[in-house]
């Protein structure tokens, strides 16, 4: 009898298309492991990546609000669950693998710092001349080097198709660095859904919390912002008038809808047009296959400029942010003058890999809350933002 992981790669040999990355074909882990008896390789890696102290972290790390702000305000590991459901809906549309897209999406923010993007971009300044600092590397030296669960080695020792859709995670925030184990020009379809998918969630689900918060207005939303107008209307014509809450909540899952539907549709053309037959012809592509038609990637735009003008740099939203990531170096300076303040763990990367490097470490892993907790301890700075 085979086991089951047998049973469960030959029915992807069998239901998956000849381009997606089957499981039993993974360039394998940098530390060889014997195979799971009752999980494919990915699933494997799936399960990993959730029992992972940095996984649970993300529960207090801020998506856009600052942690805390609001009980029905995303977090940061809510928009993960998000990116990884949006993920394994196109990936089955595709017949892609998707527990290796389910993978990529619940591991691409765990290096992600306290504060949302404005603390990425204030540890990215404090370590100029120093190699810098980005989400996306970051998640990618977490499973690598910062997760310590593992008597035989640092990290999780993913497979290789997931830290390779880690190393590769562009989205409109982001801009990740080369690594030269990744030097194929395109990544998997599966990683290519997973950027996708994130970039769904978040437009979507900022909107969500933008109108929650009191800080966009849905009157303004449909004037102004095409996609908006254009599900507002169609709720409007299948569901007639509705209470605020479930008209907000339909509006949103039909704009969802339309971006997933634009998106299988343009990959299905692309895919057919350049004739791939192997996930590593995929990564021959020169250009990702999974992406927006032209006309929708426009209407995101437009989205993004909004969301840009009237959430991410209003007072509301970006005082707050601001303060925040002044009290992240605070507590940057004041770590690199008092090392010994730091965890054991982060001291010994101190001697290895040098001390500016060992503090950012140390910093991105905190949540929001314990950075807060730290500065009034440390720096008795007020604990409220």
């Amino acid at each position: 009898m085979p086991c089951l992981r047998e049973e469960l790669e030959r029915r992807e040999r069998q239901a998956l298309a000849p381009y997606a990355q089957l499981s039993e074909a993974t360039r394998g882990r940098v530390h060889p492991e014997p195979p799971a008896e009752w999980r494919t390789h990915y699933q494997r890696d799936r399960d990993r990546i959730i029992h992972s102290r940095a996984f649970r972290r993300l529960e207090y790390k801020t998506q856009v609000f600052l942690n805390g702000t609001g009980d029905h305000l995303r977090t940061r590991l809510t928009h993960t669950m998000e990116v990884a459901a949006i993920g394994r809906n196109i990936a089955r549309a595709l017949r892609l693998n998707e527990d290796l897209t389910e993978a990529i999406a619940l591991a691409h923010d765990l290096g992600h710092s306290p504060f949302g993007h404005n603390g990425e971009a204030a540890l990215n300044r404090l370590m100029r001349g120093h190699g810098g600092f980005e989400h996306n590397r970051q998640s990618l030296r977490v499973v690598e080097v910062l997760e310590q669960k593992y008597p035989a080695f640092r990290g999780l020792n993913l497979t290789w198709e997931v830290r390779e859709g880690l190393a590769k995670h562009p989205t409109s925030y982001d801009h990740p660095g080369r690594r030269l184990d990744f030097e194929a020009k395109c990544c998997s379809l599966e990683a290519q859904v997973a950027n996708v998918a994130d970039e769904i969630a978040y437009y979507s689900h900022d909107l969500d919390d933008g109108l929650e918060a009191g800080l966009l207005s849905e009157r303004r939303l449909a004037r102004e912002v095409t996609v908006w107008g254009q599900a507002a209307r169609q709720v409007r014509r299948q569901q007639g008038a509705l209470p605020d809450e479930c008209r907000r909540y339909f509006t949103i899952r039909c704009l969802i809808d339309e971006e997933v539907r634009d998106v299988v549709r343009t990959a299905e053309r692309r895919i057919r047009d350049a004739a791939v037959r192997s996930a590593d012809d995929v990564r021959r592509q020169r250009r990702p296959l999974v992406q927006y038609s032209a006309q929708r990637r426009r209407l995101n735009l437009e989205l993004r400029d909004y969301l840009y003008a009237h959430l991410y740099y209003n007072p509301a939203v970006h005082g707050p942010n601001q303060r925040a990531v002044r009290m992240l170096e605070e507590l940057f300076h004041f770590y690199l003058r008092h090392p010994e303040a730091t965890g054991q763990q982060a001291r010994k990367r101190a001697g290895q890999e040098g001390l500016h490097r060992a503090v950012c470490d140390y910093l991105a892993g905190m949540t929001d809350r314990y950075a807060v907790l730290e500065c009034q301890r440390l720096l008795g700075l007020p604990g409220r933002l």
